[in-house]
């Protein structure tokens, strides 16, 4: 069960607004200043210590100029100190627009599932093999691919990965697409509906059909 019994957000509600202290360029970033200008795909993510936080948010920035060209902002939420992700990313440069939340505030708000870590859960997460967006030769125990992806980065934690990390596992991931009124259009959140898409993001293609999707 989650330890925050809330019920996710999901489409057709009304998004949450936010205002969290910006990673890079601007001192904050807001959901509200989309408000009535854009379409806005959301994404919720862990700390640097996630090595599929880390992938997604690169996926994201190679998909930021298509969602723009189609009329969507792109706002990612990274679950560190800003002073850690600054370090991040001066050496891992992003176009993306990024805020910081090493307190998971947003994800609270958005009914992120986080769960009760049990036996039962240690043994459900013992038994599954994730191949997060193709990218292992085939798929692995979540720690083992986790693993495997961190050394395909080259990446070291640092001591704040490693604090954050205590604090946040078992916290989910989510995405969002939010139109201009400020309404989900569509979710993909993890462990909502079972374990299966653990640490898998989803497609450009499902992203960008999403957008499609959206009422004009």
């Amino acid at each position: 069960m989650p330890t925050d019994t809330r019920a996710p957000i999901g489409p057709g509600q009304l998004a949450p607004d936010f205002t969290l202290p910006a990673v890079q360029g601007a001192e904050t970033v807001s959901l509200s200043n989309f408000r009535g200008k854009s379409s806005v795909f959301l994404a919720l993510m862990l700390g640097l210590w996630c090595p599929f936080c880390r992938r997604s948010i690169a996926k994201i920035n190679t998909t930021e100029s298509k969602l723009k060209a189609q009329g969507v902002e792109t706002l990612c939420v990274v679950a560190t100190p800003p002073e850690n992700a600054r370090l991040y990313f001066k050496f891992r440069p992003t176009k993306l627009r990024l805020g910081s939340d090493p307190e998971l505030t947003t994800h609270r708000a958005y009914g992120v599932p986080k769960p009760e870590v049990t036996p039962e859960l240690m043994e459900a997460i013992g038994q599954l093999r994730v191949n997060p967006n193709g990218e292992l030769p085939e798929p692995l125990p979540v720690q083992e691919a986790a693993m495997k992806i961190g050394q395909m980065d080259g990446y070291a934690p640092t001591p704040v990965d490693e604090a954050d990390m205590g604090k946040q596992w078992p916290q989910m991931k989510a995405q969002y697409l939010i139109d201009p009124d400020g309404v989900i259009r569509w979710a993909n959140i993890e462990c909502a509906d079972g374990m299966e898409n653990i640490g898998r993001f989803p497609t450009e293609e499902e992203i960008l059909a999403a957008v499609r999707s959206l009422p004009r």
